[in-house]
């Protein structure tokens, strides 16, 4: 519960310490006074947003500190997931807001994000201000309303676990399938990929060493053509070896009377000789090298083939080699997704029977509490001076969400043997405030959030309605923390902590203080409620009657 409040420099309030009692807690006050700003700086610690506006003027900051007690299991388990000590059971909530627009929060002196604060304080207290009734006439909020007023979540827990798993495997078949769609011509793409690359079944670098090898080859052969032309310019038809024939036997009849001649022709027969070995020579070394053609023909071939695909997929050999492994891999996993959608369209209709008994089982359940949520708040209503108001249920199966296969509407009836419409249709701002209160009523002990303020839950109320209301509130401070802020006497006799908020002039600045009000204090505030300022004796004696008679009831 909320034990006490520090306030400092917070608009018009300086400073203020405001002890909180574990009943029901009134606020009371003149128009003005700073009921609101109260409500804010609860808001401040619970994480809301906080504009730089709110702090006093002239300050350099505004501090707003709450000390909680009693803490639920729920808000203890969350503590130590966030390694956040929680002596004694008590945690202090700080929230520090710089006039420069800046703002600091703390837990226990540990600093914490605003989410964090509004995620515990969630935990921690729940406020109903005006703009909750609007609550009530969304429709859509209403199966929220009911299954809280049910408390029992665990139906929708298991269902929620079977849709959302459902949801996985549709989704996961969506893209499955819209994959498989797309892949046609992926197909056809890595098919023609592997045929290409497959069908030479080409190796790492294998292009350079076909290179190398086709240059050796192809210089073998070319010696080897050049010694045989060698060779046939020696020995060959019209060769040197049968020109220098000729030349003996041109000169072969002069020899003898000619010295210089028969020198020559000497020369010409050694000539003649030495060719005849070069030839003979230059044939046992082309003999000696080796060639085959078939092999030439072979890496001629194979490299032309590999070039070919080299300047098609704009790659190396290299990349050949990895374009053809990634592309196996690839049709593997396009041709897997078939046996994956079968699996999966099995699983996704398996999945959709066992939902579909999950939500019929939760409406059916919807349906006994929404009959019973209808009797409770309609007695509720009667019980707060709305006699003849019948609160109905709509109920109605709808398709699957995460929330189950129901629709539910709240219907209001006004008037007896007339026919229950939306809530948006006929209330008014006085019978929404009600009617959330009876709503708040037959749901505050069905959750383990340990306060509950109301904000002007007597908007629009007087009168008999009004004493209802703060009966209402009296009782249900007796199961939960209740802090009310009311301009109403009816409500604030029942109060079990009073506590006043009146405004003065100090130093020529307005100050607002919070007063925890005895019982003469009380008797004389609810007195001015009920007559203004300087109330008569009667008044007074009237207020503290109504007091007591409040406390007498219990």
């Amino acid at each position: 519960m909320l034990k006490e409040i520090y306030i400092s420099n917070l608009a018009v309030i300086k400073e203020a310490v405001i002890p909180l009692e574990k009943k029901l807690n009134i606020f009371t006050g003149e128009t003005g006074a700073g009921k609101s700003i109260l409500i804010n700086g609860i808001n401040a610690v619970l994480g809301q947003r906080c504009s730089k506006d709110i702090v006093r003027t002239g300050c350099d900051k505004a501090v707003i500190t709450a000390l909680f007690t009693e803490l639920s299991e729920e808000v203890c388990e969350k503590l130590d997931e966030l390694g956040i000590s929680h002596d004694s059971e008590e945690i202090t909530v700080t929230r520090e807001i710089s006039a420069d627009g800046g703002s600091v929060a703390r837990i226990n002196s540990r600093t914490a994000s605003a989410s964090l604060l509004k995620e515990i304080g969630a935990m921690l207290i729940n406020i109903h201000g005006q703009h909750d009734n609007q609550i009530l006439l969304d429709s859509e909020r209403h199966l929220q309303i009911l299954d809280g007023f049910g408390g029992d979540n665990t139906l929708l827990e298991q269902y929620r676990v079977t849709f959302r798993e459902l949801q996985q495997t549709a989704r996961r078949l969506g893209e499955l399938k819209k994959r498989e769609k797309e892949s046609a011509f992926r197909q056809r793409e890595l098919n023609e990929i592997i045929d290409d690359i497959g069908e030479l079944e080409i190796s790492a670098g294998e292009d350079e060493q076909l290179e190398k090898e086709y240059s050796a080859a192809k210089n073998s052969e070319n010696i080897i053509i050049a010694v045989k032309n060698a060779v046939n310019a020696i020995i060959g038809e019209d060769a040197a070896n049968d020109m220098l024939v000729s030349a003996e036997t041109e000169i072969a009849g002069y020899t003898d009377d000619n010295a210089k001649l028969s020198e020559l022709y000497e020369r010409l027969s050694a000539a003649e000789i030495e060719l005849s070995d070069i030839a003979s020579e230059l044939e046992a070394a082309a003999d000696r090298i080796e060639l085959d053609g078939q092999r030439l023909d072979y890496l001629a071939d194979r490299l032309g083939a590999i070039n070919k695909l080299k300047r098609k997929y704009a790659t190396d050999c290299d990349g050949l080699v990895k374009l053809y492994d990634e592309a196996c891999k690839d049709i593997m996993q396009l041709e897997g997704s078939g046996d994956e959608i079968i699996a999966l369209t099995e699983k996704r209709e398996q999945l959709l029977h066992t939902v579909t008994e999950q939500a019929k089982a939760l409406y059916e359940y919807r349906e006994q509490l929404g009959k019973k949520f209808a009797e409770q708040v309609t007695a509720e209503l009667e019980f707060l001076n709305m006699s003849g108001v019948v609160i109905a249920v709509r109920h109605e199966k709808g398709k699957l969400t995460v929330n189950g296969m129901d629709t539910v509407e709240f219907l209001i009836s006004a008037n007896k043997g007339e026919e229950p419409k939306p809530i948006s249709k006929i209330a008014s701002g006085g019978e929404l405030s009600r009617i959330m209160l009876a709503l708040k009523s037959v749901i505050a002990d069905k959750d383990s959030i340990p306060t509950m303020i109301f904000d002007e839950i007597d908007t629009g109320v007087s009168g008999k309605a009004a004493q209802k209301i703060g009966i209402k509130l009296r009782q249900i401070g007796k199961v939960r923390q209740v802090i009310c802020v009311t301009h109403l006497s009816q409500i604030a006799v029942m109060a079990d902590n009073h506590l006043m908020i009146e405004k003065s002039v100090v130093d020529d600045r307005t100050e607002t203080h919070v007063t925890q009000l005895d019982m003469n204090g009380r008797v004389a505030e609810v007195a001015r409620i009920m007559g203004g300022d300087n109330p008569s004796e009667l008044m007074l004696d009237n207020a503290r009657a109504e007091i007591e008679k409040a406390c007498a009831e219990d």
